[in-house]
Protein backbone atom coordinates (compact mmCIF):
# COMPACT_ATOMS: atom_id res chain seq x y z
CA UNK A 1 0.00 0.00 0.00
CA UNK A 2 1.13 3.16 -1.12
CA UNK A 3 0.46 6.25 1.41
CA UNK A 4 1.76 10.15 -0.29
CA UNK A 5 4.43 8.73 -1.90
CA UNK A 6 6.20 6.18 0.18
CA UNK A 7 5.19 2.85 0.69
CA UNK A 8 3.88 1.69 4.19
CA UNK A 9 6.17 -0.35 6.50
CA UNK A 10 7.25 -3.78 5.79
CA UNK A 11 10.23 -6.10 6.62
CA UNK A 12 13.40 -5.69 4.42
CA UNK A 13 17.37 -7.06 4.86
CA UNK A 14 20.57 -5.27 4.87
CA UNK A 15 23.73 -7.17 4.68
CA UNK A 16 27.28 -5.29 5.81
CA UNK A 17 30.29 -6.62 5.33
CA UNK A 18 32.45 -4.76 8.82
CA UNK A 19 35.73 -4.64 9.87
CA UNK A 20 35.97 -7.74 12.21
CA UNK A 21 37.53 -6.21 15.62
CA UNK A 22 35.67 -4.80 18.91
CA UNK A 23 33.37 -2.27 18.99
CA UNK A 24 32.24 -2.52 15.06
CA UNK A 25 29.03 -4.03 16.74
CA UNK A 26 28.10 -1.34 19.30
CA UNK A 27 28.59 1.48 16.42
CA UNK A 28 25.99 -0.20 14.24
CA UNK A 29 23.61 -1.16 16.93
CA UNK A 30 23.72 2.18 18.49
CA UNK A 31 23.31 4.07 15.32
CA UNK A 32 19.71 1.67 14.91
CA UNK A 33 19.10 3.42 18.47
CA UNK A 34 19.79 6.61 17.62
CA UNK A 35 17.85 7.00 14.98
CA UNK A 36 14.66 5.09 16.37
CA UNK A 37 15.41 2.48 13.96
CA UNK A 38 14.54 -1.40 15.13
CA UNK A 39 16.67 -4.32 14.55
CA UNK A 40 14.68 -7.44 14.60
CA UNK A 41 17.08 -9.74 13.80
CA UNK A 42 20.34 -9.73 13.97
CA UNK A 43 23.44 -12.07 13.06
CA UNK A 44 27.23 -11.70 12.92
CA UNK A 45 29.59 -14.24 12.00
CA UNK A 46 33.65 -13.97 10.76
CA UNK A 47 33.70 -14.22 6.85
CA UNK A 48 35.86 -16.16 4.51
CA UNK A 49 38.24 -13.10 4.92
CA UNK A 50 39.09 -13.18 8.76
CA UNK A 51 39.50 -9.40 9.09
CA UNK A 52 35.76 -9.38 8.43
CA UNK A 53 32.57 -9.88 9.40
CA UNK A 54 29.43 -10.58 8.24
CA UNK A 55 26.41 -8.89 9.13
CA UNK A 56 22.90 -9.66 8.65
CA UNK A 57 20.20 -7.40 9.58
CA UNK A 58 16.31 -7.44 10.01
CA UNK A 59 14.23 -4.54 10.39
CA UNK A 60 11.07 -3.12 9.43
CA UNK A 61 10.55 0.26 8.08
CA UNK A 62 8.86 2.49 4.69
CA UNK A 63 11.29 3.00 1.52
CA UNK A 64 12.11 6.32 3.33
CA UNK A 65 13.41 4.24 6.41
CA UNK A 66 15.21 2.30 4.17
CA UNK A 67 17.07 4.53 2.44
CA UNK A 68 18.59 6.23 5.42
CA UNK A 69 19.29 3.40 6.98
CA UNK A 70 21.20 2.16 4.30
CA UNK A 71 23.13 6.52 4.40
CA UNK A 72 23.99 6.31 7.92
CA UNK A 73 25.51 2.79 7.77
CA UNK A 74 27.92 3.75 5.13
CA UNK A 75 28.85 6.54 7.10
CA UNK A 76 30.28 4.61 9.81
CA UNK A 77 34.24 3.90 9.63
CA UNK A 78 34.30 0.00 10.03
CA UNK A 79 31.29 -0.59 7.30
CA UNK A 80 33.12 -2.00 4.03
CA UNK A 81 30.06 -2.47 2.21
CA UNK A 82 26.28 -2.20 3.07
CA UNK A 83 23.50 -3.83 0.81
CA UNK A 84 19.81 -3.82 0.86
CA UNK A 85 18.96 -7.62 0.04
CA UNK A 86 16.07 -7.82 -3.08
CA UNK A 87 14.30 -10.82 -1.56
CA UNK A 88 13.48 -12.40 -5.03
CA UNK A 89 17.74 -13.21 -5.12
CA UNK A 90 18.58 -14.38 -1.56
CA UNK A 91 18.57 -17.59 0.10
CA UNK A 92 17.55 -16.93 3.72
CA UNK A 93 18.04 -19.39 6.20
CA UNK A 94 17.79 -19.46 9.77
CA UNK A 95 18.23 -21.99 12.80
CA UNK A 96 16.30 -23.15 15.77
CA UNK A 97 16.83 -25.13 18.65
CA UNK A 98 13.41 -25.96 20.94
CA UNK A 99 12.96 -28.40 23.78
CA UNK A 100 9.68 -29.75 24.07
CA UNK A 101 8.24 -31.56 27.04
CA UNK A 102 6.83 -35.12 25.56
CA UNK A 103 4.84 -37.49 28.11
CA UNK A 104 5.03 -41.18 28.19
CA UNK A 105 3.32 -42.05 24.44
CA UNK A 106 3.95 -38.89 22.86
CA UNK A 107 7.19 -39.74 21.30
CA UNK A 108 5.97 -41.51 18.28
CA UNK A 109 4.00 -38.80 17.26
CA UNK A 110 6.68 -35.79 18.30
CA UNK A 111 9.03 -38.16 15.84
CA UNK A 112 6.47 -37.77 12.59
CA UNK A 113 6.44 -34.11 12.98
CA UNK A 114 10.12 -33.74 13.33
CA UNK A 115 10.70 -35.80 10.36
CA UNK A 116 8.28 -34.00 8.55
CA UNK A 117 9.49 -30.77 9.10
CA UNK A 118 13.23 -32.40 8.13
CA UNK A 119 15.22 -31.57 11.68
CA UNK A 120 16.67 -32.97 13.82
CA UNK A 121 16.82 -34.67 17.54
CA UNK A 122 20.09 -33.18 19.45
CA UNK A 123 18.93 -34.21 23.57
CA UNK A 124 16.84 -37.01 23.81
CA UNK A 125 15.34 -37.59 27.59
CA UNK A 126 12.89 -39.33 29.62
CA UNK A 127 10.84 -36.28 30.00
CA UNK A 128 11.46 -34.05 26.59
CA UNK A 129 13.13 -33.64 23.52
CA UNK A 130 15.21 -31.23 21.64
CA UNK A 131 15.17 -30.70 18.33
CA UNK A 132 17.13 -28.56 15.63
CA UNK A 133 15.52 -27.03 13.00
CA UNK A 134 16.99 -24.81 9.86
CA UNK A 135 15.00 -22.96 7.17
CA UNK A 136 13.05 -20.37 6.06
CA UNK A 137 11.88 -18.19 9.08
CA UNK A 138 8.25 -19.32 7.66
CA UNK A 139 9.40 -23.23 7.93
CA UNK A 140 10.50 -22.73 11.35
CA UNK A 141 7.02 -20.67 12.53
CA UNK A 142 4.99 -23.68 10.70
CA UNK A 143 6.95 -26.20 13.31
CA UNK A 144 6.39 -24.12 16.18
CA UNK A 145 2.56 -23.96 15.17
CA UNK A 146 2.59 -27.63 15.15
CA UNK A 147 3.83 -28.26 18.17
CA UNK A 148 2.01 -26.27 20.06
CA UNK A 149 0.41 -29.10 21.12
CA UNK A 150 3.02 -29.96 23.78
CA UNK A 151 4.98 -27.91 26.01
CA UNK A 152 7.79 -25.71 25.34
CA UNK A 153 10.21 -25.48 27.38
CA UNK A 154 13.07 -23.29 25.91
CA UNK A 155 13.63 -22.03 22.51
CA UNK A 156 16.29 -20.09 20.80
CA UNK A 157 16.38 -18.71 17.48
CA UNK A 158 19.31 -16.92 15.29
CA UNK A 159 17.41 -14.93 13.39
CA UNK A 160 17.52 -15.20 9.71
CA UNK A 161 20.71 -14.75 7.82
CA UNK A 162 21.07 -14.38 3.97
CA UNK A 163 23.00 -14.66 0.81
CA UNK A 164 22.46 -13.72 -2.63
CA UNK A 165 21.90 -16.58 -5.17
CA UNK A 166 23.97 -17.07 -8.49
CA UNK A 167 25.67 -14.11 -8.77
CA UNK A 168 24.04 -11.62 -6.82
CA UNK A 169 26.82 -10.86 -4.28
CA UNK A 170 27.97 -9.00 -1.49
CA UNK A 171 31.03 -8.03 -2.38
CA UNK A 172 33.67 -5.59 -0.33
CA UNK A 173 34.88 -3.04 -3.57
CA UNK A 174 35.47 -0.53 -1.13
CA UNK A 175 39.03 -1.21 -0.12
Amino acid sequence: MIRGNRMLNHQFIVSLLVSNHAGVLTRVSSLFARRSFNIDSLTVGVTEDPTLSRMTIVSWGDDYMKEQIVKQLQKLMDVKKVQLMQSDKIVVRELMIVKIRIKKGELSEAMEAINAYRSNVVDLSPDSIAVEITGEPLKLNAFLNYIKRYEIVEMCRTGPTAMGRSTYCLENDTY
